[in-house]
């Protein structure tokens, strides 16, 4: 028998190894498969008097430790919205998440959109369980600045230093699903010394992740060179002008893989989940498979990472500038924290850590300003905040509804050069940062603005994988 007729019958993918055990004693005692579909049927009918039996024992114990069937709560979890007017559509998924039995509690942030299982600027915190979904796709997806020591920042962006900005942003890294670097060129970096074999897929998909170390995919994925105006002192800088380089970028090909892979896994665990919490399938931490999920993300944490420190290396590095700051702050993650008392899995899709004096950037769009800021440590939003303006239309009809004539129009208002970008991430897409980020005067305080002014995207015709 192979693993998808168990499946079929019934049988979570994780017992499959017991499962396969048995039918090779099964077979060693002559079994034709109608006799082992019998034994086998018998075990899922009733693993408490499987369990009796030492043969069948083990498989027993494994249909036993498996999540049991779902029950809805008497009441849902409670949680907070920041920001007026977000879109139906997130709001209703939040509603769905506060229905899971392992929800604690949460918070919508001003920037939420929707998204699969929770909605983009969702948080969550849950009991001993972590949702792939509530992760999300990209893992670990990220901000990083790099403040450089050159003086006169607004003559470093002007020609012809501009060239050399420019010349740097085309070669030091690359935009695109599969993009890697040209002649099989690859970065090097520590965390490929890490132990990759902590899940199949990671030990699988390690090749690939190095050869996209230092590139930066597609969607609202970015490396752009700007205008830091520094209000106040922040990462041992003085209020002033900078010239800087703000990325944003998760973990490629392979966090996507890992993300898919342990996302059905969680659905498989929870076959009875109503459609509406489909999405919102869990992994106990208590098992194997959730231990797996867990260490992965936690990988594709380092390597994302890792990705953004090379490219600001790389780029530094042809240009010859000084780095003499670094803020770095990210999303699509899950951590462990202490609220209430207790430790419990907050969960941040599209949000950012926002915990008392941790610094973070909040990006706008190419157009509008990115945030530097200090986090206030606000309890009720389980110390998160915004991960950015938020889209206010979807891809498809941000599409129909611009045109690259009104794109251009505004970027050359606003001083912008767009070195290349799909029209689905026309800065019109997006909320106004200024009302989401006054729609948060109590998770962050803004310590400066980072104007953009030499941007880089994804070509047109690729799809999103944010």
């Amino acid at each position: 028998m192979k693993g998808n007729e168990l499946v079929e019958m019934g049988f979570p993918r994780g017992v499959l190894p017991e499962a396969f055990q048995l039918i090779k004693i099964l077979a060693g005692r002559g079994a034709d498969g109608d006799a082992m579909r019998k034994v086998l049927e018998g075990v899922l009918a009733d693993p408490h008097q499987a369990a009796a039996d030492a043969e069948l024992r083990p498989l027993a114990e494994g249909l036993l430790a498996r999540p049991k069937s779902f029950q809805p709560r008497e009441s849902p979890a409670p949680f907070r919205i920041w920001g007026e007017g977000l879109e139906p559509g997130s709001v209703q998924q939040m509603r769905n998440a506060a229905d899971l039995p392992v929800a604690v509690r949460g918070a919508l942030m001003p920037d939420a959109h929707q998204g699969y299982g929770l909605p983009i600027g969702g948080v969550l915190a849950t009991e001993n369980a972590v949702i792939p979904y509530a992760v999300g796709v990209d893992i670990a997806c990220r901000m990083r600045m790099s403040v450089f020591g050159v003086e006169n920042a607004e003559q470093a962006l002007a020609s012809p230093v501009r060239e050399r900005l420019r010349a740097a942003l085309e070669s030091e890294t690359r935009f695109g699903i599969g993009a890697k670097f040209d002649g099989g060129q690859r970065r090097d970096h520590p965390v490929l010394e890490e132990d990759w074999r902590v899940s199949q897929v990671t030990a699988r998909l390690k090749d690939l992740a190095w050869t996209q170390l230092g590139t930066s995919g597609t969607g609202n994925h970015f490396v752009e060179f700007g205008l830091l105006r520094l209000d106040r002192p922040a990462a041992g800088l003085e209020p002033g002008s900078y010239l800087a380089l703000l990325s944003h970028s998760g973990s490629r090909g392979t966090g996507a893989a890992v993300a898919s892979h342990y996302s059905k896994l969680a659905e498989e665990l929870h076959p009875d989940l109503p459609k509406e919490l489909r999405h919102l399938a869990w992994l106990s931490l208590d098992l194997a498979e959730g231990q797996e999920y867990w260490n992965a993300m936690n990988l594709m944490g380092e390597y994302a990472a890792a990705n953004h420190e090379r490219i600001h290396h790389h780029v530094a590095q042809a240009l010859g500038f000084e780095v003499l700051a670094v803020v770095e702050n990210h999303h699509n993650f899950a951590w462990k924290e202490e609220h209430d008392g207790r430790e419990l899995i907050v969960h941040r899709k599209g949000a950012t850590p926002a915990g008392l004096g941790v610094l973070g950037v909040i990006p706008g769009t190419m157009a509008d300003p990115a945030f530097l800021v200090s986090g206030l440590g606000d309890a009720a939003s389980l110390r998160s905040a915004s991960h950015g303006a938020g889209r206010r239309m979807s891809r498809t009809q941000a599409r129909k509804q611009f045109t690259w004539d009104q794109t251009r129009a505004l970027l050359t208002e606003r001083g912008v050069e767009l070195l290349s970008a799909d029209l689905d991430e026309a800065p019109m897409a997006y909320k106004d940062i200024h009302e989401v980020m006054a729609a948060q005067t109590d998770l962050v305080e803004p310590l400066g603005t980072f104007h953009p002014r030499l941007v880089k995207m994804a070509p047109a015709g690729e799809k999103a994988e944010d």
